[in-house]
Order: C-alpha cells, then sequence, then structure tokens
C-alpha cells in the first residue's frame, strides 16, 4: 500500500492488488478516520467517501486533477 503524496495530513495511496477483476487507476485518501476514493480514469471522479464534506471533497478532487499524471504513472510502475 505505498503512499504517492502528502499534503495538510491527508495521505494519498493505493492497494497493490485491490479487486476481482483488478480496479481500474484510483487513489485512496485518508484523514484520521475520514477517507475517499477517486478513479483516475477515464476521468478523475469521485467514487466514495466517507466522513468528508463537500468543501474537503472539493479541495481533493482538484489535488487528485493536478496530480493524475503522477498519481497514473506511480500506479502503472508499482503494478508492473
Amino acid at each position: 500500500m505505498p503512499t504517492i503524496y502528502r499534503w495538510k495530513g491527508y495521505r494519498f495511496f493505493f492497494f497493490s492488488n485491490e479487486g476481482s477483476p483488478p480496479e481500474p487507476p484510483h487513489v485512496h485518501i485518508r484523514h484520521g478516520e475520514r477517507r475517499a476514493k477517486f478513479w483516475l480514469v477515464p476521468e478523475v471522479a469521485l467514487a466514495n467517501a466517507w466522513r468528508m464534506n463537500a468543501s474537503e471533497l472539493s479541495d481533493l478532487e482538484k489535488i487528485v486533477q493536478d496530480k493524475r499524471e503522477d498519481f497514473e504513472r506511480a500506479w502503472h510502475e508499482h503494478l508492473k
């Protein structure tokens, strides 16, 4: 479960082997008990969230948009 980015106490990561069949590229985000998951393809989209408000999710979505290429590259490099 590599951490690929940190921001203001949020940890951005993915699991090495998730789903059967394997899920498309995405990123998990946690901050304490709060968590979210964003798909990276075909476009950045919120998959689910728990205990996060709309403002927080909006900020996180912007970060995922900005870092999307880096996150996708880390995903593919790790899962080769």
